[in-house]
């Protein structure tokens, strides 16, 4: 899949969707919509009516009505398979100094279970979330709730702004449903090239995986 997210939704519209969708490619659209129920709702709807969308993101912090209006607006809205609806638990930029910032009590890993606790209760599909909470949302959520996985680093990149990061083997070994994988590939001097190794380490992990 290829992800539009706000940078390109801002510059392009939906015509990037709909150019990747005509080159055949499905769609992660990361918008992370947080805003009252009834808006929601309605950016939802619209969402599910762009071609090849396979996932879409809210923020779980936007509660449980604002989740199943989202639920109910992407049912309602899709005449055949709806997208997956997953629920941003805490972003990966975060750290526990950041989570006492902005007033949030707890450790990182109790706020994500948490947030993944409500995602679940509101019809989520899945949530996003780091490496590090993936293995306590597995456990708590059962193996079938989604689970996408950002901030994914091979070992020789930069962290950039992500404070909690994995690389594609930590990620699928902690998992990981989907990864998301950004600028290491669009940064690289040779982007082809970061991509396949990248999928070859994703490739390594899974066969890892099955033989365990």
């Amino acid at each position: 899949m290829f992800k539009v997210g706000g940078q390109l939704f801002t510059a392009e519209g939906p015509r990037a969707v709909t150019k990747l969708a005509d080159l055949g490619f499905d769609i992660f659209l990361d918008l992370k919509f947080h805003d009252i129920p009834n808006t929601v709702a309605h950016a939802v709807a619209a969402a599910v009516r762009l071609p090849r969308v396979r996932l879409m993101t809210l923020h779980a912090a936007g509660g449980l009505a604002m989740m199943r209006a989202a639920q109910e607006a992407a049912e309602a809205g899709s005449k055949k398979n709806r997208p997956a609806l997953l629920a941003v638990t805490v972003l990966t930029s975060f750290d526990e100094a950041t989570l006492r910032e902005i007033g949030m009590e707890g450790s990182l890993g109790s706020r994500v279970v948490a947030l993944a606790r409500l995602a679940r209760t509101a019809g989520m599909d899945g949530v996003v979330c780091s490496a590090l909470e993936a293995p306590a949302v597995r456990r708590e959520l059962g193996p079938d709730f989604k689970i996408l996985v950002p901030g994914v680093r091979p070992a020789s990149t930069a962290m950039n702004d992500q404070s909690r990061i994995a690389t594609p083997r930590d990620a699928v070994r902690a998992g990981a449903d989907y990864l998301v994988v950004g600028r290491p590939i669009t940064s690289a001097a040779d982007p082809r090239a970061a991509a396949r190794a990248i999928v070859a380490e994703i490739a390594g992990a899974e066969r890892q995986k099955a033989v365990a």
